[in-house]
């Protein structure tokens, strides 16, 4: 096939915007004219854009699903960690991540998750032992050592995290960063990884403040300013790619589908562009960098390369008209050309429904309990002392003080819920519960009755995994069959009823951006203060679990 587009090219090498005629052949850019033609067509060709951090999972949609929907915004490319279905379905889930995506012509490219289980402090669905790991980065579809979130393992040497780390410097590959909140020497020596004066960890897109990431820009780590559907660090970041343009690159980490309806990398390069930074720098982070970085096969508007690139109507918007990958057509006017087709499911899920009895908390004389503070827009939380309600002797949640009680439900067998109590949900009715529950991915739910939180808790166990919601006016529930964690559906479909389901939480009271998006991190142990796993209550300052006559 052979095909010749004209247009402005944006030509990111040399820095230079110029009018020209690429001639495609068989997927690939064999000749690029500079023509003089007025009556070229007035649009601009420029890389296509790369997600340079993402869990597809996160998404609830399989990758065929994900990249249905993500070349409308003009993303040709995702580095992807496949960590969520790794921890409940071990290889078998990277295995089927991979598969899934080959059905598509879009080019995911995957990692081997490093930490599966995350910690020792929770119930997860499978192990990738180090073995496993090196197997999986000896496979030319694993790009790089998915995120290091063992950053005390790698500061302390731990003999199994250094092994994976050697396993993918052995393969050639780099290593992916999680260390939220190091700073100085502590960030060094992670980034060094026991290798002094070397940048082994080369990545982090956990940096939640300008101080903490130029740290690690001083020391030779690459940024990746993430911007997804519950934490978002683009404003405190982005000034940071004027000075860094080469170092920084963009990511959405965790994103829900309607906000992948909505947009992706595209939005982040309207809003850097319009915040005055040079179109050049702001291209660098969205399509360069990722390649050289990652060493993918990523065309970049050469001669020779893969034809992956897009059309745009301008370079402030970011208004993308067509998608290109391969030379292949993939989008073209808000529409995608990626038929919507379903796939196989795998799952692992052991529990039986609850009673409402397993989420009552007897009072034990406490004047002050632990309680979580969930903070909207960020993946960190607060950990707070403050007194419980009491009514007849149990510990309830407190609606007026915005106090809830929180479970965490293990999904892979039956077994005793672990209970505690969030503040700064904002519900005021009913519950929500959900099987997305970073890492482990058992049942998280928080409610302001226990009868509530039991409902909610077994519409998801009903479905084998989803998202429900439960209030006076009724019940949702989105179903999530693949892995607990993701839908086959159609991706608009599933978008569109993650709408309604959100909107119905937050027409109960909750004030969160993304209520069930913040709700999947509060299990998210190695992010500090303070979280739950199904094992209890989780002091992420001094990694360890809550004794529990402390609680």
């Amino acid at each position: 096939m052979q095909f010749t587009i004209t247009g402005k090219l944006v030509n990111t090498q040399e820095k230079k915007i110029y009018t020209a005629a690429i001639i495609v052949v068989n997927g690939k850019i064999t000749a690029i004219t500079p023509v003089e033609d007025k009556d070229a067509a007035q649009q601009y060709i420029l890389p296509g854009f790369i997600d340079s951090h993402v869990h597809i999972e996160s998404s609830m949609l399989v990758p065929r699903q994900f990249a249905r929907l993500a070349v409308v915004h003009g993303t040709v490319a995702t580095v992807s960690d496949p960590h969520e279905i790794a921890n409940v379905c071990g290889m078998k889930g990277v295995e089927y991540m991979i598969e899934n995506g080959k059905t598509v012509p879009f080019k995911f490219f995957f990692g081997a998750p490093s930490c599966v289980p995350a910690t020792t402090f929770e119930t997860a669905g499978a192990t990738l032992d180090t073995a496993e790991v090196a197997t999986l980065l000896q496979k030319e579809e694993i790009h790089y050592l998915s995120e290091m979130m063992n950053f005390p393992g790698v500061l302390y040497n731990d003999p199994v995290v250094m092994d994976k780390i050697w396993a993918a410097r052995r393969a050639g590959k780099p290593i992916d960063g999680h260390a939220p909140g190091l700073r100085g020497d502590q960030a060094r020596q992670y980034i060094e990884a026991g290798e002094p004066g070397n940048v082994i960890i080369s990545t982090d897109h956990e940096c939640f403040t300008r101080e903490e990431a130029l740290d690690k820009l001083e020391y030779g780590m690459r940024i990746i300013i993430r911007e997804g559907s519950a934490a978002r660090n683009f404003e405190a970041l982005i000034d940071l790619l004027n000075d860094y343009p080469e170092d920084i690159m963009f990511g959405s980490d965790d994103k829900h589908p309607d906000s992948l309806v909505a947009g992706h990398i595209n939005q982040l390069c309207a809003r850097a562009v319009a915040k005055g930074i040079d179109v050049f720098k702001v291209l660098q982070a969205a399509c360069v960098t990722p390649v050289l970085h990652y060493n993918l096969p990523v065309g970049l508007l050469r001669v020779g390369d893969a034809a992956d690139f897009i059309v745009a109507s301008d370079l402030q918007q970011f208004n993308v008209l067509q998608t290109f990958i391969n030379g292949e057509l993939v989008a073209e006017h808000g529409t995608s050309n990626i038929a919507s087709q379903t796939s196989t499911h795998i799952n692992n899920f052991n529990c039986s429904a609850k009673t409402v009895a397993d989420f009552q908390l007897p009072w034990k004389g406490e004047t002050n309990i632990p309680v979580i503070e969930a903070l909207d827009g960020q993946l960190i939380t607060n950990k707070g002392m403050l007194s419980p309600k009491i009514i007849d002797g149990q510990m309830v949640s407190d609606t007026d003080r915005d106090i809830l009680k929180i479970a965490v439900v293990n999904r892979y067998s039956n077994a005793v819920v672990a209970l505690a109590f969030i503040k700064n949900t904002g519900l005021k009715q009913g519950a929500i519960a959900s099987s997305v529950a970073h890492d482990s991915h058992n049942i998280v739910a928080v409610g302001v009755d226990d009868e509530s939180l039991c409902e909610a808790v077994n519409l998801v166990i009903a479905q084998q995994g989803g998202v429900s919601c439960v209030g006076p006016q009724g019940s949702q529930v989105l179903p999530l069959p693949v892995a607990g964690l993701m839908s086959a559906a159609d991706g608009y479909e599933v978008a569109r009823s993650y709408t309604a389901i959100d909107a119905m939480a937050k027409s109960q009271g909750s004030t969160l951006s993304a209520p069930f998006m913040t709700l999947s991190f509060m299990a998210l142990l190695v992010i500090p203060h303070l979280k739950l796993s199904d094992l209890g209550l989780f002091d992420g300052d001094a990694f360890k679990l809550f004794e529990k006559e402390k609680i």
